[in-house]
């Protein structure tokens, strides 16, 4: 099997820092790492641990012994100190993820895993980034993609990502929520069940619009597109009161929930699972995951920062790709 690649993110952040840890580790899988050759090193060094770099070749092995890293290089355009931003490094970061993602779609490699990026300091840079989601469906022009995070024995995925709250209910239309509900269904089967995916669908409105009378979203556009592709063979149930949906039973019963808005569900998810839970896109011509954190820079450099999130992203990575093949 082809290595994944993992992109060190922010460079000012925690994400140098996880490949460091992470390559304390003997892995099965192996993985090779995008980033600054220098800045790797001298992040081990802040950290005190051992780290060997070797160059990545394509074709050759890749190194999977603790204490080694088989490295890409890519340069930062300006030094790093540990928990400040510059936005000289904005197009350091972005180039990090093109490289990851046209090594994805050209096979030489298995699947992409990202370390967090800070979204504000891409922008300060001129740059405009919503976040990772978009921009590698741009890069990648796919049509829709939609994002799930997985954790606490559970999938939640969204209709909507990072938008203002009053922006929502616009978003959801019957052709957007239709896109959703299909790429849903056909990558989680693609990549994770063995029979047809079983979706949970959450309302909108306060218990599911109650008639019409808390809200007519559900009436007017989420049980007309349910409806419509239950007659394709889909397996949806709902639309269900976000405040009722999970619940065990129901979660034991379903492969995925569908919420609508990036608040609805992920409190749930993160509650059951901070730390150890992955973010993944759905929808990409290739095999995409994150962890579930930001760049918390104000670890960087400290050592006080668990790998447990970017561990689960690159087994999820790796469990990913073998089910697709």
């Amino acid at each position: 099997m082809h290595p994944l690649v993992l992109t060190s993110g922010e460079p000012a952040g925690i994400g140098p820092d996880l490949c460091v840890k992470l390559a304390q580790e003997s892995r099965s899988q192996p993985i090779v790492v995008l980033g600054d050759r220098t800045l790797l090193k001298a992040r081990a060094q802040q950290l005190g641990v051992p780290l060997a770099l070797e160059d990545y070749v394509p074709g050759k092995p890749v190194a999977t012994a603790p204490g080694r890293l088989s490295v890409l290089h890519l340069p930062l355009a300006a030094p790093v100190v540990p928990g400040q931003l510059d936005a000289a490094n904005a197009p350091y970061v972005l180039a990090l993820m093109d490289r990851a993602l046209a090594g994805c779609l050209a096979g030489e490699f298995a699947g992409l895993v990202t370390a967090p990026v800070h979204k504000g300091v891409i922008n300060d840079a001129g740059i405009r980034f919503q976040g990772h989601t978009e921009y590698l469906q741009e890069k990648s022009r796919a049509p829709h993609v939609v994002m799930m995070l997985a954790g606490g024995g559970m999938r939640v995925a969204l209709a909507t990502t990072h938008h203002p709250l009053r922006a929502v209910p616009d978003l959801i239309t019957r052709d957007s929520l239709t896109a959703t509900l299909r790429i849903l269904a056909h990558d989680l089967k693609r990549y994770f069940t063995d029979g047809p995916p079983r979706i949970l669908v959450a309302g909108l409105n306060p218990h599911a619009g109650e008639s019409g009378h808390l809200g007519r979203e559900e009436m007017e556009v989420i049980i007309p597109v349910l409806e419509a592709l239950r007659t394709e063979g889909l397996h949806l149930t709902g639309p269900l009161p976000a405040d009722t949906l999970f619940r065990r039973p129901l979660l034991a019963s379903h492969d995925c929930v569908l919420a609508m808005y990036h608040d609805q569900g992920l409190p749930v998810l993160k509650y059951a699972s901070f730390g150890a839970g992955v973010n993944v896109t759905l929808g990409l011509p290739c095999v995409r995951t994150s962890v579930d954190h930001g760049t918390a820079l104000d670890l960087a450099g400290t050592g006080a920062i668990d790998v447990g999130s970017l561990r689960v992203a690159i087994d999820t990575a790796a469990a990913m790709a073998l089910h697709a093949r």
